[in-house]
Formats: structure tokens, C-alpha cells, sequence
């Protein structure tokens, strides 16, 4: 006999990617008995202890993350690297789903789950995403905090205003309302006002590796532009000195998209601006080397101050021999 739901509960079962909990289906009138023979006749499937499908077959992520969410219980929300790739903070699909729970609550170990308490899920959440999960700014600092260093946390922040998803403001604010986090002065430093334009864990890099510690000039970033007839932005722009830096945090460049950049980068020639490329090892293993490029090509169009890191660093030497 196919199974017809109660009104509310069909409705509740398609809101849900078909996932019900026992609780939901006995508040709706339907026994635990019932529940047991939907199960034996095939018509239901069990995910996990008194979470059903209400279908056979395969799980769609949506109802895999319902179940989740359905089996920590009341309030849960899915956070971290879970609700990192339902906001397109992370393109990579977590093989565990993360949920944060009510610091009040205990929840059993549950194979495939990974369960966050806190005392911030009544105003971490998200007031209307389905299923539930933790607002933008709180999935970032989340993820901050599961960071192994402050470069690496600073990045979670860097990308999150580098795809637009939220602003310096709002991740300001919801860091005021955390009393104890790890890297708060680094956090709080790349949300101030000087750090304004920072879009991208490579851009913070660049300031951190190569700008405040060479004595650079801080450069404008993200900068809108036109080249081609195309709109495009300018990673850090030193206009008074017609120099534009780009920072490639690809391995390699994907289809056509090498060309683009040299497409863009013969606009800027033509009018005048002269560009640098740089890219992820360069930073990471050549930052001195990178900061001594960016200063010559600084001072073709005039003075410009800038020191040496450490006794080995090149940048500004010949000033100082001339001195």
C-alpha cells in the first residue's frame, strides 16, 4: 500500500529533500509503529537513528544535510567547512558534514558527523536558509578558529570579502561579540580601515610579505579598470607611479583564461601602466625578491622609500651604499 501523509507532514517532508524525523512524524499523528512498518515494507529508509527518507533510492546531498541536521537535534545548525560550501565560501564538498549544537545539548557520536558546541547558535544562525546554518560572518570566524595560524585564518577572512559575502563591517562586528579568539589582533588588523580592499588571501600576503615589511608604499586593491572593453579590477594599483601588480594564485591557468590576463596586461602597457605578475610560491618562498622588483619598478617614475627586511634582503641596498 503506497503511503499517504498527513497533510502537514508531506509538506514538512518537502520542504526537507524528503527527510522526516521520528518526533516531526509522531507530532503529526503518525505512530512509531507505522514509522517501523514504513521501514520493513521498503516504502522508508532509515539515515540514522529515528531519521527516515521517505523514499528509496540514493540521498541527495540537500537530504543528506537534513538528515544531519534532523539527527543532532533541536536548534543544531549546520557550520564550518559544511555551511562554508552551501555559501560558496569553499568550493570543496566536505566529506563529513559539521554541525554546531547548543552548548546546553549532548549529542551520542554519529559516524560521519563532526559536532561543534557553542553558546552562540541562538544568534549564529541564519534567520531563513534552509537547511539551518550558521550566518556568513559566523562561518567565517568559525573556520578562523580551525585555522592552524594566523596566515591561514586571515585567508578564511580574505576570501570571504573577496567573493563578495559578506563586508569588513559585519565580520568586525560579529568579532566584537566572540569574548576568547585565537589571532583577534591579526584578525582585527586585516578588518581595519587600512586594510580596506584586501580581497584575497594572496592580496593579504602580499601586504603582510611584501609591503609593510620592505616599507613599500601601499598600493590601491582591487582597483575597477577597462580593458579590452571589459571590466576588470586591478589586484594593487600605484597609480602615482603607473604600476599595476597582479597576484595569480592559480597553479596553472585554466582554458583560455592565460590569455585574458595577457590581454589585460597589454591594455595596460598601451596605456602606460606597466605590469607585474606575481604568484603564490613567489610570495611564499621569494618575497624579498618580489618587494626588490616592485621598488625598482616604483622608482622609474621617481623617488621612493623602502628597506631591507633583514641583512640579507636587497630591497633599497643601493640606497644605502649611496648613503
Amino acid at each position: 500500500m503506497t503511503l499517504k501523509l498527513p497533510e502537514y507532514l508531506d509538506r514538512r517532508a518537502q520542504i526537507q529533500r524528503g527527510i522526516l524525523s521520528a518526533s516531526q512524524a509522531r507530532r503529526s499523528g503518525v505512530s512509531a509503529g507505522s514509522v517501523r512498518s514504513y521501514v520493513q515494507s521498503g516504502q522508508w529508509q532509515q539515515v540514522y537513528h529515528g531519521v527516515y527518507a521517505t523514499f528509496t533510492g540514493q540521498l541527495s546531498r540537500d537530504a543528506l544535510l537534513w538528515a544531519a541536521v534532523l539527527r543532532a537535534g533541536p536548534s543544531a545548525l549546520l557550520s564550518h567547512y559544511t555551511a562554508a560550501e552551501l555559501q560558496r565560501l569553499t568550493d570543496v564538498t566536505s566529506k563529513a558534514i559539521h554541525i554546531t549544537i547548543p552548548s546546553s545539548r549532548q549529542v551520542l557520536p554519529v559516524r560521519g558527523l563532526v559536532i561543534h558546541v557553542s553558546k552562540r547558535t541562538p544568534m549564529a544562525g541564519h534567520s531563513t536558509a534552509l537547511p539551518p546554518r550558521t550566518r556568513i560572518e559566523e562561518t567565517v570566524l568559525d573556520l578562523t578558529q580551525s585555522a592552524s595560524n594566523a596566515d591561514d585564518a586571515c585567508s578564511w577572512v580574505a576570501r570571504g570579502l573577496g567573493r563578495r559575502l559578506t563586508s569588513q563591517a559585519r565580520l568586525l562586528d560579529a568579532l566584537n561579540q566572540r569574548r576568547r579568539v585565537r589571532f583577534r589582533a591579526e584578525l582585527a588588523e586585516l578588518l581595519s580601515p587600512d586594510s580596506a580592499g584586501i580581497h584575497s588571501a594572496l592580496e593579504y600576503r602580499y601586504v603582510k610579505w611584501v609591503e609593510v615589511p620592505h616599507g613599500l608604499p601601499p598600493g590601491k586593491r582591487q582597483v575597477k579598470a577597462k580593458a579590452a572593453g571589459a571590466r576588470v579590477y586591478r589586484d594593487v594599483l600605484y597609480d602615482e607611479h603607473a604600476l599595476i601588480v597582479e597576484l595569480d594564485g592559480r597553479a596553472a591557468h585554466p582554458g583560455d583564461t592565460r590569455w585574458k590576463d595577457i590581454r589585460r596586461d597589454n591594455a595596460a602597457v598601451v596605456d602606460g601602466i606597466m605590469t607585474l605578475r606575481f604568484g603564490w610560491d613567489d610570495l611564499r618562498t621569494r618575497a624579498c625578491f618580489v618587494a626588490d622588483q616592485v621598488y625598482r619598478a616604483l622608482r622609474r617614475s621617481g623617488p621612493v622609500s623602502a628597506r631591507p627586511c633583514s641583512p640579507l634582503c636587497p630591497v633599497g641596498r643601493d640606497l644605502l651604499v649611496h648613503d
